[in-house]
């Protein structure tokens, strides 16, 4: 696994719901990755009782304030296209063997990341044709000043080129990145199950 497949494999579990089982984690975490933004906030979490750290990342990521870990959601919002394009989603994931399973919805960031680690090439390809809400993620959580952004901007620093430094940079991604594509898209079919952990389900804290 190259460095910047452990980033993602390692920021993938940091940007799940923060629970026992992230805790209980995160010495390996830190021994996996030699990243220093993803070891920042490893000790920040370690630092953190589990319940301030899961209502923080309640609070962080809420669609409500724009901050939103549902990839399809910056491109699309809640509209009939967006079912299209969590349908090819599913279909990257399943033209390489896998049948997304989990109850979370594909295009969340820390399943895309998983997938994003284990498969390369597809993985950095379907990344950038998300980079654009990617990147305003990463600049919306870096205005409220959490820790999360660290983990962000390592995530963004797997991919080609430097990150848009405003908004306005980062909306232009979207217009000069590759099409998106919403026809022929096959039905929803069987396939083998994904041979990663997925996402844990979430309890209230």
């Amino acid at each position: 696994m190259t460095p910047e497949a452990l980033v993602r494999l390692v920021a993938g579990r940091l940007l799940q719901y923060p629970d026992e089982r992230l805790y209980a984690d995160l010495d390996l975490l830190h021994e996996a990755v030699d990243h220093p933004a993803l070891r920042e906030f490893i000790a920040h979490a370690r630092g953190q009782r589990p319940l301030d750290l899961a209502a923080h990342y309640t609070d962080v990521f809420d669609t409500r304030n724009r901050r939103c870990l549902y990839l399809t959601w910056w491109s699309d919002g809640d509209t009939r296209n967006r079912g299209l394009s969590l349908v090819r989603v599913k279909q990257v994931y399943r033209e390489h063997g896998l049948e997304f399973t989990s109850e979370e919805l594909p295009d969340f960031l820390p399943v895309l990341l998983e997938f994003a680690a284990r498969e390369e090439a597809a993985g950095t390809a379907l990344l950038e044709e998300h980079r654009a809400g990617l990147e305003l993620l990463r600049l919306a959580v870096t205005d409220v000043g959490t820790p999360y952004a660290r983990v962000l901007e390592a995530v963004c620093g797997t991919l080609p080129g430097p990150s848009p430094k405003t908004r306005a940079e980062a909306k232009a991604l979207a217009r000069s990145g590759p099409p998106r594509e919403s026809v022929g898209l096959e039905p929803f079919g069987l396939g083998t199950e994904l041979p990663w952990p997925t996402v844990p389900e979430r309890t209230p804290a």
